[in-house]
């Protein structure tokens, strides 16, 4: 089990320096000047001297050899540069805005697992009975309703019936969990909603494979209690797919919620991805493609790791 884990954590390294390697090239060939953008926007009349001045203070002067080495060196170190827009460094704006992101994201994660694994294992025993379709119509909505207008629904509901909204302002969960949870669990439920639909459906149809293989036939054979067939036997290898999307689904979660975040008035990751892309500042995008792709690398690493739990076949290869 120690050589494979350490087998799979060299294999991110090469990855990560390969992601690094196109985003810092494909954004130089995007066309743009940040520079440009900020000081010359809505008329500004600024001198070109003004302009060169700028763009030599953030290094842009320089040939792209030298400015990727900069970018290498400073990666390493975990400084990734200092936003051309804001003039903050480029951590200290992704970390205002990652607390909020990844506390939707894993609430939303744990909601949808403890919906789903029920309402598939459900769907999949009780296969083409009333329970199976009521479980078909619940999962088949949650595909079909975007979640930003789910959430919309949630809030014209909150306001019809309550006469109450969510408060605008993020306030931290180690300052008040009660008025944290107040603000997040509604786009929680709005994003776990879906994602509850996608594992549930995935569960469903993994467990009706799995209850046909020759094994769960000689379990029951061997006068095994049904539920121990399933959940010992069936559903523990069942859930390996499942796991693969649940993880998969997280990790989109960090980066992809740009409309629901606006529906909610969040100022998470998404938000921050927009604004950073029509300014054109692409070391604040460098900075988040490169986040982005470490939590997919590295989630990805534990659904290995959970693999070679579930299924000893692996951990032993």
């Amino acid at each position: 089990m120690l050589r494979y884990t350490i087998r799979r954590v060299l294999l991110t390294i090469p990855t990560l320096l390969g992601v690094a390697v196109l985003v810092f090239f494909m954004l130089r060939i995007v066309p743009g000047d940040v520079i440009e953008v900020k000081l010359r926007a809505d008329g500004g009349n600024v001198s070109q001297e003004v302009v060169d001045a700028e763009r030599k203070r953030f290094g842009l002067d320089k040939p792209l050899v030298n400015q990727f080495a900069d970018w290498m060196v400073g990666m390493a170190k975990l400084d990734f540069g200092t936003s051309m827009w804001t003039e903050r460094p480029v951590i200290e704006e992704i970390s205002l805005r990652l607390q909020l992101s990844l506390q939707v994201a894993i609430m939303a994660t744990l909601i949808a697992v403890f919906i789903a694994i029920p309402l598939g294992t459900t769907a999949a025993l009780f296969r083409d009975t009333w329970l199976d379709y009521a479980v078909r119509i619940i999962t088949i909505g949650g595909l079909s309703i975007p979640s930003f207008w789910f959430g919309m629904l949630i809030m014209l509901s909150l306001l019809a019936l309550f006469n109450w909204l969510p408060p605008i302002t993020f306030t931290p969960i180690y300052v008040d969990p009660i008025a944290n949870l107040t603000q997040l669990i509604w786009p929680a439920l709005a994003v776990g909603y879906r994602y509850c639909a996608v594992v549930a459906r995935m569960i469903r149809s993994s467990l009706l494979e799995v209850l046909n293989e020759d094994y769960i036939r000689t379990a029951r054979a061997k006068g095994v209690f049904e539920k121990l067939v399933v959940s010992r036997h069936a559903l523990r290898n069942a859930l390996l797919p499942a796991i693969t999307v649940i993880g998969l689904e997280f990790t989109f979660l960090i980066g992809g919620l740009v409309v629901t975040e606006q529906v909610f008035n969040l100022n998470g990751i998404g938000q921050l991805f927009v604004q950073s892309v029509s300014r054109n500042d692409f070391m604040l995008i460098q900075g988040m493609v490169m986040l982005i792709a470490a939590f997919y690398v590295f989630v990805n690493l534990a659904i290995d790791l959970l693999y070679a739990v579930f299924d000893p076949r692996i951990r032993y290869s």
